[in-house]
């Protein structure tokens, strides 16, 4: 019985010829001739199949979450203004506490609003006019509200877990 080699073999030899092979006694010789390239094909094919299977997986990278891009806009602003890690640990405290870093929260009692959960929110146009969309609008009141009102964002961590808000 034919292996799926002889045949394919035969197949290509009959191609190679002119499609009219009819016998296997006619197709023998151009088989002959082709067999090395088609072992040729076949080994290629096989070695790039088992280099596939063996190169490393890489996980496509996944979008960081909007909490991560928001830190990682409010981390430089920050810096800017004097307040080192430690300061920013304090800050990323308080604002995961206030808003979990969505730039979208609203709090459904108080109307309170982004990132710092500004009330009322409105107060946020002083520092843009697209105060409701842009987390780095949000981040720089913010910024600005807490020096101004307790100094650093530890001092303002502090107040809000003795009172629950600052």
């Amino acid at each position: 019985m034919p292996t799926h080699r002889t045949i394919g073999a035969t197949l290509a030899a009959t191609a190679l010829v002119g499609g009219t092979a009819t016998t296997a006694a006619a197709a023998a010789p151009a088989t002959a001739a082709v067999r090395p390239a088609l072992v040729a094909a076949t080994t290629s094919s096989a070695a790039v199949s088992t280099a596939a299977r063996k190169a490393p997986t890489t996980k496509a990278r996944k979008a960081p979450s909007r909490k991560a891009r928001n830190k990682a806009i409010a981390r430089p602003l920050a810096r800017a203004r004097g307040w080192a890690a430690a300061q920013f640990a304090c800050l990323s405290r308080l604002w995961e506490r206030e808003s979990g870093w969505n730039h979208l929260a609203r709090n459904p009692r108080s109307g309170a609003y982004g990132i710092p959960q500004a009330l009322p929110a409105g107060k946020m146009a002083s520092a843009g006019n697209d105060w409701r969309t842009n987390p780095k609008t949000q981040i720089k009141w913010g910024l600005h509200y807490i020096k101004s009102r307790y100094g650093t964002p530890c001092a303002a961590w502090i107040h809000a877990r003795s009172r629950g808000w600052y």
